[in-house]
């Protein structure tokens, strides 16, 4: 009796499921959602990496949805600024955010952040991940082709060298410092407002090293003006081929991207958060031209559901919460 009991659930929940899916566009039909255009906030500034994404994909979500997805940019305090706004945006369908990596690492620097990234908004689908990569200028840090050559040039220098990231508390800072420990080295941190003037005093001779979103490196990488020597994943492989990674040179596990998504106030209506997210599936699987664009800019296409992406949000914001915890690190 029991297990008929439970085909039966088993069967009425099928049915409901395949109910809802056959629904949906009828429901999005009678509200005639999107009959307007859609606002897609980037708390970052423009020209950056999350923002460029953005653009992308938003030229494509409205080729696809028949409005517009207009962007607005709202820079400050490593995305927090713009979060925080963004998240008491009406729940009505026609509020998106592309969420980037350092939104989620603000609240852990920021003693005034006023969002939780575990419960203030939803997570639709993820978009892009954006490798890193340990860049070193060669006429600062000289003969150094490897991973473990730096890790030996920075154990015998008589002066301490300094590394420099996109900002305190950025994924390079502290991918960095967990490396420090793990290697039994020492760099010092010089932190900049952005990866462009960071690029820009690594390219100078100011600071010798960085944990570099590939896309801000990549030109002067490929110009010979700096040089990868180890990657954060094997993602990064589509743009360095032939570096090896972190994992691969006596660090096996250290492995990671940043990464960015669409996000949603809460209580949006679901069926309009599953229309976006298997309109961005579609684009970020199927469409070439916009895979392409994001490889030109130093990311790479990669799709994973609302639920995935939170899933994954939540790991990495445990992880790196212990290294901030740590190592006492603040932005405020």
């Amino acid at each position: 009796m029991t297990k008929l009991l439970i085909s039966r659930r088993q069967v009425l929940k099928a049915g409901a499921a395949a109910s809802m899916a056959a629904v949906m566009p009828s429901v999005l039909a009678k509200t005639g959602w999107p009959d307007k255009f859609i606002k897609m906030v980037v708390a970052f500034p423009a020209g950056g990496p999350t923002d460029t994404a953005a653009r992308i994909v938003a030229q494509k979500l409205s080729g696809r949805l028949g409005q517009q997805v207009i962007i607005e940019n709202k820079p400050g305090a490593s995305g927090s600024i713009g979060t925080a706004s963004f998240i008491r945006s009406p729940a009505d369908g026609y509020n998106l955010s592309m969420f980037g990596m350092p939104a989620l690492l603000a609240p852990l620097m920021y003693k005034t952040n006023a969002y939780d990234v575990k419960k203030d908004f939803l997570s639709v689908a993820t978009v892009y991940v954006l490798p890193m990569a340990i860049v070193i200028n060669p006429a600062v840090v000289p003969h150094v082709e490897t991973l473990p050559d730096l890790i030996r040039f920075a154990k015998a220098s008589k002066t301490p060298l300094s590394y420099t990231s996109s900002g305190t508390g950025s994924f390079g800072h502290l991918a960095m410092e967990q490396l420090k420990d793990l290697g039994g080295f020492d760099v010092l941190h010089v932190p900049y407002r952005g990866s462009a003037p960071a690029v820009a005093d690594l390219l100078g001779g100011q600071v010798g090293i960085m944990f570099a979103d590939v896309v801000a490196a990549l030109p002067h990488i490929r110009a010979g003006k700096l040089k990868a020597i180890a990657l954060s994943s094997p993602n990064a492989r589509v743009l360095l081929p032939g570096v090896k990674t972190v994992s691969e040179q006596g660090f096996p596990g250290f492995d990671f991207d940043s990464w960015g998504g669409l996000i949603a106030p809460l209580d949006t209506p679901q069926p309009i958060v599953d229309r976006i997210a298997s309109e961005t599936r579609d684009i970020i699987g199927k469409d070439k031209e916009l895979q392409q664009k994001l490889v030109s800019a130093g990311a790479i296409a990669s799709f994973q559901d609302g639920k995935e992406m939170q899933a994954r949000l939540n790991k990495d914001y445990d992880r790196w919460s212990a290294i901030v915890k740590a190592k006492g690190i603040s932005a405020s």
